[in-house]
């Protein structure tokens, strides 16, 4: 992710300000302050000496694509330069229809490039007790979206780390700060 902050910092003297719309894997679920997703992202571009980006976190534990449709006006403030679009798995984790899923993500899509704000979106995966059928709807519509609206993809947000426990929080699910590192 950090190529998609620097390419877009390039050639400007101004500095960019990038939302990272998500749920808990965003918000730092029982992380410490300073550990969780956007700050370490900082931090990486910081190190990188890409100083011309603020990283800004809207991540709500528990939000779904539908809850952050809501939220998103507030949420991304008119200054915001592009957003990393991270929704979805909360919506697979409760068996949503992914058919609202896709409407929710194109309704935010939509409403940002209408606002002249770039996206890049953070792909996520059914998880596989919800089933083949479930899997084969949700799974393409990250790729179907970012192909459509010609945005950045990274295919799945917790490559490297779901697969790996010493990456995991005890739930298994969120990332513990070691995690966050790899995602970064």
């Amino acid at each position: 992710m950090i190529i998609v902050a620097s390419s877009q910092a390039e050639n400007t003297d101004v500095k960019l300000k990038i939302v990272v719309l998500g749920d808990s894997l965003v918000a730092g679920y029982q992380l410490q302050q300073g550990e969780g997703y956007p700050d370490k992202l900082q931090a990486a571009l910081d190190a990188k000496g890409i100083n011309d980006v603020e990283i800004i976190g809207a991540g709500v534990s528990g939000d779904t694509t539908s809850g952050g449709l809501a939220r998103l006006d507030w949420s991304v403030p008119e200054d915001t330069s592009a957003v990393l679009l991270q929704l979805g798995a909360n919506d697979s984790l409760r068996g949503l229809p992914p058919e609202s899923s896709r409407k929710n993500l194109i309704a935010m899509i939509e409403r940002l490039q209408e606002r002249g704000i770039k996206v890049a979106l953070f792909g996520m995966l059914a998880p596989p007790n919800m089933g083949e059928d479930y899997a084969k709807a949700f799974n393409p519509i990250y790729a179907e979206l970012a192909t459509k609206y010609e945005v950045p993809l990274y295919p799945f947000f917790l490559d490297g780390v779901l697969t790996n426990p010493e990456f995991l929080l005890e739930d298994a699910i969120h990332p513990n700060p070691r995690g966050v590192e790899i995602m970064v």
